[in-house]
C-alpha cells in the first residue's frame, strides 16, 4: 500500500512540474506576443462595446469584452525585432508585477476592477457624464503610472496609443451621448411643417 502512496505522490509531483512548465511557457509566449503594440492600442477601445453592453444592461456581453480585454495582448503575433521602448516599458512592467506586493500596490492593483465597476455602473444607470469622467479618469490615471513607474521616454512611448484611445472613445461615448439627447419626433411630420 505504501508504494502505491508513493507512486501516487510522485505522480501527482510530476503531473504539478508538467503544469507549471506548460503555465510558464504559456505566459513567456503571451509577453512576447504583448510587444506588437497593436495590442496596445487597441486594449483601451474595448471599454466602448463594455460600456455599450452595460447601457443595454447585458451581463454576458460585458463579461465576454472583458475576456476579449484581458487576451488582447497575445492576439497579434510577437514582432521580430520589437521596438527597443517597447522592450523597456514591459520590462519594467514586469518589474512593477513581480517585484514584492505592498499594501500600496494592492491598492492600486484593485482600482482596476473597482473602476472597472464604476464605469458598468455609470452606463448601467444610464449617465453618460459619469461614464465620460470615469473613462477619462481611468486612461489618465494608468498615463500618472507610467510616469512613475517608467523612464520619461519609455512613458512618453506609452503616452501615444493611450492618448489615441481616449481620444477614440471620448469621440465615439460623446456622439452617442448627442444622440441619445436628440429631439424625438412622434410621428410623421406633415407636409410643409416641420419639427419646432
Amino acid at each position: 500500500a505504501s508504494g502505491w502512496v508513493l507512486f501516487g505522490t510522485a505522480e501527482r509531483e510530476m503531473c504539478g512540474w508538467v503544469a507549471m512548465d506548460w503555465l510558464s511557457d504559456l505566459a513567456s509566449w503571451a509577453w512576447a506576443r504583448h510587444h506588437n503594440e497593436w495590442s496596445w492600442y487597441i486594449r483601451p477601445v474595448f471599454l466602448i462595446p463594455y460600456c455599450w453592453f452595460a447601457w443595454r444592461r447585458r451581463l454576458a456581453g460585458m463579461a465576454l469584452t472583458l475576456l476579449a480585454l484581458l487576451t488582447s495582448m497575445f492576439w497579434f503575433p510577437a514582432p521580430d525585432t520589437p521596438s527597443p521602448l517597447a522592450v523597456e516599458v514591459l520590462a519594467a512592467e514586469k518589474e512593477y508585477l513581480l517585484g514584492p506586493w505592498t499594501w500600496w500596490k494592492l491598492a492600486i492593483a484593485l482600482l482596476v476592477p473597482g473602476t472597472l465597476v464604476a464605469l458598468a455602473l455609470a452606463f448601467w444607470k444610464r449617465s453618460f457624464a459619469w461614464g465620460l469622467v470615469v473613462v477619462n479618469t481611468m486612461v489618465l490615471a494608468k498615463v500618472a503610472w507610467t510616469f512613475v513607474f517608467f523612464s520619461r521616454d519609455g512613458a512618453l512611448y506609452h503616452l501615444i496609443p493611450a492618448a489615441l484611445g481616449l481620444v477614440i472613445c471620448n469621440a465615439v461615448l460623446g456622439a452617442a451621448w448627442w444622440w441619445s439627447r436628440r429631439p424625438k419626433t412622434s410621428g410623421p411630420v406633415a407636409r410643409g411643417g416641420g419639427v419646432r
